[in-house]
């Protein structure tokens, strides 16, 4: 089954074919640009290339998978909203898979997973051999409890390292991996699991508001 992933929860832009089997999982094709300001712009060209890289019409994708995050408002609505709308208008199923799992899923004993938050924060998980035993959750580093961790890997592990204390393995990805998203969503496109509406976690309130009450002049 083809099956296109997308992450836009990070500044890596990423979007990547993937053929899931009852074998495995791998990848055929897949770009990934960091520019954390240029999701909206570089996203649908990519699936475009991504695709035709591999020889594939989008009429030919199975499924469609996507990060949800957690990830900054403006950059993580691009990749579920386009996630969205294709699988409304190609009429297949669209599973969603937390971003910070595509990076904590192939790890192997206790390890903290922490992506860019900004505002001096982090997104953050504890995973135990692969599986996400704490979070996601966002706070500011300092405020971060590790639990058994013993390594950390993602951006916001390198960038705040010396206030999280624990050592980034430098062969380790900073960025949620299209080949882990589609591998843990594998299970539900394989047995036909009904699609799901793609929830971001956003974790906080954006910075737009509504404008209160209009105040009475005297």
């Amino acid at each position: 089954m083809l099956v296109l992933v997308v992450d836009t929860a990070t500044p890596a832009i990423t979007a990547a074919l993937a053929e899931v089997t009852e074998e495995g999982t791998r990848v055929l094709a897949e770009r990934v640009t960091v520019d954390g300001k240029a999701h909206g712009e570089r996203l649908a060209p990519q699936i475009e290339a991504a695709l035709t890289e591999a020889g594939v019409k989008p009429r030919d994708l199975a499924a469609i998978v996507a990060g949800t995050g957690p990830g900054p408002f403006t950059g993580l609505r691009v990749g579920l909203m386009t996630a969205a709308a294709m699988g409304n208008a190609l009429g297949v199923p669209t599973y969603g898979v937390c971003s910070l799992d595509g990076l904590g899923a192939p790890l192997s004993g206790h390890a903290l997973v922490a992506t860019d938050a900004r505002r001096k924060e982090v997104y953050w998980a504890v995973y135990a051999d692969g599986v996400r035993v704490d979070g996601p959750h966002v706070d500011r580093p300092a405020e971060v409890s590790p639990g058994a961790a013993t390594t950390a890997v993602g951006q916001g592990a390198l960038v705040y390292a010396d206030v999280l204390g624990l050592p980034v393995p430098p062969d380790e990805p900073i960025y949620p991996s299209a080949f882990e998203l589609a591998r843990l969503a594998a299970p539900r496109i394989l047995s036909g699991e009904p699609g799901e509406r793609l929830v971001p976690l956003y974790l906080r309130r954006p910075d737009a508001v509504e404008p209160g009450a209009r105040k009475h002049v005297s």
